[in-house]
């Protein structure tokens, strides 16, 4: 089994995949990365896959103690558990990536996406993933790498600033009524 996936159809949330940002919001000296987090819901058919393959990078890392690794934190996270309220995350897991590399974003028929404005928090994506077992300064766990996103449909909005599309009416050239 390969510590790579492709996961289908799973939901971007936090997405920054155009222009890097300090890896730790809290420190704007710390490394600039993509990233983006996943939203995946319970029954999605990849998630047995997605789990083994996470114990797989475990096992790689830390031998016998994987399973106590995963125990004190799996990348895979209970969304009703851990952002409960939010309807997005409801009956979901997500999963938090990042990456020094900039991320390739494609879309349907394989066309890079230059302009952030055509992929967004809440579209629905297909994305490379990698998985990789880390210990650094006593800190032990198993990471997400971004790979490559495609974009596989929009979705509504996830946070942040509505569509003008959403909040204005079109008008005519000649309409100078501002209060009607």
């Amino acid at each position: 089994m390969a510590n790579r996936i492709t996961l289908k159809n799973v939901r971007l949330s936090y997405a920054n995949l155009f222009e890097p940002r300090p890896s730790d919001p809290n420190n704007p000296d710390s490394p600039l990365k993509y990233s983006t987090s996943l939203i995946i819901l319970k029954d999605h058919p990849q998630i047995e896959y997605l789990e083994a393959c996470i114990k797989e990078a475990a096992e790689a890392k830390f031998g016998t103690k994987a399973d106590a690794v995963l125990k004190k934190g799996s990348p895979l996270r209970d969304g009703d558990e851990e952002r409960d309220g939010d309807p997005a995350y409801a009956n979901a897991y997500f999963l938090n990536t990042s990456s020094k590399r900039k991320p390739q974003v494609v879309d349907r028929q394989l066309n890079h996406i230059l302009d952030e404005s055509e992929i967004w928090s809440g579209c629905y994506v297909n994305i490379s993933v990698a998985f990789f077992g880390y210990d650094v300064s006593g800190n032990k766990g198993v990471g997400v790498g971004l790979n490559n996103v495609q974009l596989f449909k929009e979705g509504e909005r996830l946070g942040g600033a509505p569509n003008a599309e959403e909040e204005f009416e079109a008008m005519d050239d000649d309409d100078d009524d501002v209060l009607s």
